[in-house]
């Protein structure tokens, strides 16, 4: 195990995880607002927002799909050092990291079931920015509507429309979050 695996996790655990576990809950609560999401310091690519949703929100029994450049022997030995979450096939994840071009087709990750709509996938989609311009947000934690710059609209109306079934979603980029749970409604501007 190389050094840089023991290294980057949160310097304060029971703090910042707390801190952290609140910052993604109120960006998954607030649809498109931006939170900041400090205290990892994760191996390239991944971003220190993406590093502290994974330290607060993945353990052994949540296991993750790394796309992309994300799936590399750096990321993958971080992630089992500091959480135990094993890496997993796109259709068995209960959380999936990477770029936008490399989670397609979105459709391979877990949605849900009827009896078990819990059962779905939460993709950390790293971004290269995050902007509260852009799609249209509407839908519960959102007053009227919200602007918050996506990747693109006709997956993410596609996945809004599965409700209750669906996938969720946070967009990261350096030290910053936004989240889009699938019961928000996404229109084009």
């Amino acid at each position: 195990m190389q050094a840089d695996t023991l290294k980057g996790g949160f310097a304060d655990a029971s703090v910042q995880s707390a801190k952290a576990f609140r910052a993604a809950m109120n960006a998954m609560a607030r649809p498109g607002r931006i939170e900041l999401l400090d205290g990892a310091r994760p191996p390239a690519p991944m971003s220190r927002a993406a590093g502290a949703l994974i330290l607060t929100l993945c353990d052994p029994e949540t296991p993750i799909h790394l796309a992309g450049m994300h799936d590399c022997p750096d990321v993958r030995a971080w992630i089992a050092f500091h959480t135990g979450a094993p890496i997993a096939e796109p259709e068995s994840a209960s959380f999936v990291l990477g770029n936008w071009p490399s989670l397609h087709p979105i459709s391979r990750f877990p949605k849900g079931t009827p009896d078990y709509p819990d059962r779905s996938a939460t993709l950390i989609v790293e971004m290269p920015e995050l902007s509260a311009t852009g799609a249209r947000l509407s839908g519960p934690g959102v007053k009227d509507v919200t602007g918050f710059a996506l990747p693109e609209v006709a997956s993410f109306q596609a996945n809004a429309a599965l409700y209750p079934l669906g996938l969720d979603f946070f967009f990261t980029c350096g030290s910053e979050a936004a989240a889009l749970p699938r019961s928000t409604k996404v229109e084009s501007t």
